[in-house]
């Protein structure tokens, strides 16, 4: 009797443990392209006088990040660390903390109009240090690496829940709409 029942489809395995090579890792390259990348930015960002640590929650308070526990959240970071980044932000004349009158356990984070000047333009400086790691990419390519970040970033989390991993951050990936045109949209 020939069966016709379909099997179940198996993922495709890019790795193997005994040909593992580093230099072919997904992860190692990201790391290496991270770090590349924020070599860039410390760079570039010095022009505003911010260090690579002092940028990212000056970034996040000018988007709305509005508290001291709420930044440690978003950059993944304890709040003590997030003390010490917020020091030399507060001492530069950046951004000022004040206590909540309603819950003197939360410290309201604002910036100064200095900080605001200056976080203003911080996403321009990542815009064209972006761009200049994207040179040669064309707009179809942009928008298939971002694809499959998001869909790498979804597989992890799937996983991550599966295994009932400790929480990740809640980073929030913005979908791209399918109907888009991917030849003509280089964002």
């Amino acid at each position: 009797m020939n069966s016709s029942a379909p099997t179940p489809t198996t993922a495709p395995r890019f790795y193997d443990g005994s040909e593992y090579a580093k230099d072919n890792s997904v992860g190692f390259l990201m790391k290496v392209a991270l770090a590349v990348l924020v070599r860039n930015l410390e760079h570039q960002l010095r022009g505003l006088d911010l260090t690579g640590s002092q940028w990212h929650p000056l970034l996040h308070v000018h988007q709305g990040c509005d508290t001291v526990a709420a930044c440690a959240r978003e950059m993944q970071t304890d709040a003590g660390a997030m003390t010490r980044m917020l020091d030399r932000l507060e001492a530069k004349g950046l951004l000022v903390r004040e206590r909540s009158c309603s819950d003197r356990r939360v410290v309201n984070l604002s910036l100064t109009p200095r900080g605001s000047e200056v976080a203003a333009q911080i996403p321009h400086v990542l815009s064209e240090v972006l761009n200049e790691h994207l040179r040669g990419f064309s707009p179809k390519e942009f928008a298939q690496l971002l694809d499959l970040l998001r869909r790498f970033i979804a597989n992890g989390e799937a996983l991550a829940e599966a295994n009932k991993a400790a929480p990740g951050p809640q980073l929030v990936v913005q979908e791209r709409d399918p109907e888009e045109n991917n030849d003509n949209n280089p964002s």
